[in-house]
């Protein structure tokens, strides 16, 4: 069974004092650091202050390449004076220790997800934060972007009638052949469910609202596998999840989807979201993009058609901002940890009606997020300039 639902982490008193652009500090200087960065360093509502990581040297290597003008290890960020979120970009088994000392530390914390790798230890970080008024933000961001966004507002204002279904898929031969370090991809809290899930089923919860009920079913091809390219090729490594996991929903609405995540088809399906209500179906943009193609087919037409995307699609690191925004504002922000938390539920309860065979309900919820104003610019002032 699911724990309860955690509690309220958007409420107002979990403002900040002060004025100007908020201060952020990065801990973790690997790879998707580099999205992120592309974009923080130009939003003027934050400022980087620090990069940090258990390596010294790749926080250096980072600071230098990105002009940021401290870096070190982990305790330089959760020290510093200036910074007021700490953005985690650790591996997925580090998030919750990372964010936990961060919120000890009396900083707000954007993580990557997943939010935790299980329910107890992802109540206990909810917990933290809100007995110490500080904030908790978490990926995907990516519902914030141009694309998600313009389709959820087709279906709010009742183009395709009332939300009815949903299917998705991510289908991929997996990420070994390309990866030059994938065992963790095959490793307890990732697999394509918990790496590729919180992208789908976020949009999912956005469209139709919390999921109450999973079903589903998951296989394993192969014990091992073999690394493809760079400079681990020919090693082999362990698979410890499931590489196929095919699942069923259904939302507090009544509406239901079906859902594939697999690493296990030699053909290439991913980013597939159809919506169909009432008078119409809905093809959505890839979850895993801020941007991309949205077509409405509806009842007697003989073709898609396209729905031109408004709004900011910048990237990675669009939920910080919104997040330093509403942090000065003292209004809610749109990436919680409540939603993150949702997310990490039901994709361990879909883990458990692998194991048992049963339907398992999802007792934690997560309040709709605002819609983002299709004038949000990331690139215009609102804070008094980057200072």
């Amino acid at each position: 069974m699911s724990a309860a639902s955690p509690l309220n982490q958007t409420t107002a008193r979990n403002a900040a004092p002060g004025s100007g652009p908020v201060g952020v500090g990065i801990i973790g200087a690997g790879n998707i650091s580099k999205q992120y960065l592309d974009n923080l360093t130009i939003f003027p509502d934050v400022k980087v202050h620090v990069i940090a990581d258990l390596f010294e040297e790749a926080a250096e290597a980072r600071a230098k390449e990105y002009g940021i003008p401290e870096w070190g290890g982990v305790e330089k960020a959760l020290s510093h004076p200036d910074v007021e979120i700490i953005v985690n970009l650790t591996i997925p088994a580090a998030h919750v220790e990372v964010a936990t000392a961060a919120v000890n530390a009396g900083k707000h914390v954007w993580t990557e997800k997943p939010f935790s790798l299980d329910r107890e230890s992802g109540l206990s970080l909810l917990k933290t934060a809100d007995a110490a008024g500080v904030r908790l933000g978490c990926a995907p961001d990516t519902f914030l972007g141009a694309g998600l966004q313009t389709a959820l507002r087709v279906i709010q204002r009742g183009d395709i009638g009332t939300p009815l279904t949903a299917m998705t898929t991510f289908q991929t031969p997996g990420p070994e052949s390309w990866h030059p370090n994938p065992a963790f991809l095959f490793q307890h809290g990732a697999g394509p469910l918990f790496d590729m899930g919180p992208y789908y089923l976020t949009t999912l919860i956005q469209a139709f609202g919390s999921i109450r009920t999973v079903a589903a079913v998951g296989s394993k091809a192969k014990n091992v596998r073999v690394i493809g390219s760079g400079p681990k090729a020919g090693e082999e490594f362990t698979v410890e999840v499931p590489t196929h996991v095919s699942a069923m929903a259904q939302f507090e609405s009544g509406a239901s989807s079906h859902s594939v995540f697999s690493f296990e088809s030699p053909r290439q399906r991913m980013g597939f979201v159809e919506i169909t209500g009432t008078e119409a179906t809905l093809s959505l943009p890839d979850p895993n993009y801020f941007d991309g193609d949205i077509r409405i087919w509806r009842a007697g037409d003989e073709d898609w058609t396209s729905i031109a995307a408004t709004g900011p699609a910048n990237g990675r690191g669009m939920g910080v901002l919104d997040m330093a925004r509403s942090i000065r504002a003292g209004v809610p922000h749109r990436a919680t940890g409540n939603l993150a938390y949702h997310v990490l539920d039901s994709m361990v309860s879909i883990s458990e009606s692998m194991e048992s065979g049963t339907f398992v309900n999802v007792e934690s919820s997560a309040p709709a997020s605002a819609p983002l104003p299709e004038d949000w610019s990331p690139e215009t002032p609102t804070l008094g300039g980057n200072a």
